[in-house]
């Protein structure tokens, strides 16, 4: 239980991000105690780590009640796609991440595109699939080097940029018909190519209110 006005926060996740989350709690004089859901090795040596099926909310929300925290916050995709945000603030338990609604644009690549599209957003050109045979008639007849997406989560690796157009068919083939990504690549997304620097600039929102963190850079190739 945390001491008077004071947080006791779980963290879900088990990766990179999470493990710089939980520092950065350790430091704040506001935090009472940390723990973690799965969490991992590295992590492991700073604070308690439990298990639990992240991408359960129920399962979540009792742990959460059973360790007594009274703040989440949810790192990975997967969890804030299937609706545990959702599950905590209507059980009245702050949590830091979107809603199911807002986490579909990562969740979906056909829908974050869609999403764009519609408002103007600037984007690569692309079409999406449901089905393997015009998929391949499409990519065919597009330009290489040529990006194919699963539409849905796939870890970070659901992207190919084929350099052949034999690569491309390859890679559709993986996706919908071998289902290398499961379900995630029941649609794909068939995108031109766009050269140059990467950056990600994070935002975090709380209504009308916004912070802004430092821009960063995926080097994926690498």
């Amino acid at each position: 239980m945390a001491t008077q006005g004071k947080l006791d926060v779980l963290i879900l996740g088990s990766g990179g991000r999470e493990h710089a989350l939980l520092k950065a709690c350790l430091r704040s004089p506001r935090v009472a105690k940390v723990r973690v859901a799965p969490g991992n090795g590295g992590m492991a040596l700073e604070a308690e780590c439990l298990e639990v099926d992240a991408a359960n909310p129920a399962a979540v929300l009792e742990l959460v009640r059973r360790t007594a925290s009274n703040f989440v916050i949810v790192g990975p995709e997967v969890p804030l796609a299937a609706g545990v945000v959702d599950a905590l603030e209507a059980a009245g338990i702050p949590a830091y991440g979107p809603l199911a609604a807002g986490a579909r644009l990562e969740a979906s690549k056909a829908f974050s595109k869609d999403f764009m599209v519609r408002h103007k957003v600037p984007t690569a050109a692309s079409e999406t699939f449901r089905s393997l045979t015009p998929a391949l008639e499409y990519v065919r007849k597009q330009p290489i080097p040529i990006v194919i997406k699963a539409s849905g989560l796939a870890a970070g690796k659901g992207v190919v940029i084929a350099t052949t157009h034999a690569e491309a068919e390859a890679a559709l083939r993986d996706m919908m018909e071998t289902k290398v990504f499961g379900a995630s690549g029941d649609e794909v997304v068939i995108e031109e190519f766009m050269q140059g620097e990467e950056a990600s600039i994070m935002l975090m929102v709380c209504r009308d209110e916004y912070l802004m963190l430092p821009p960063s850079q995926d080097h994926k190739r690498v």
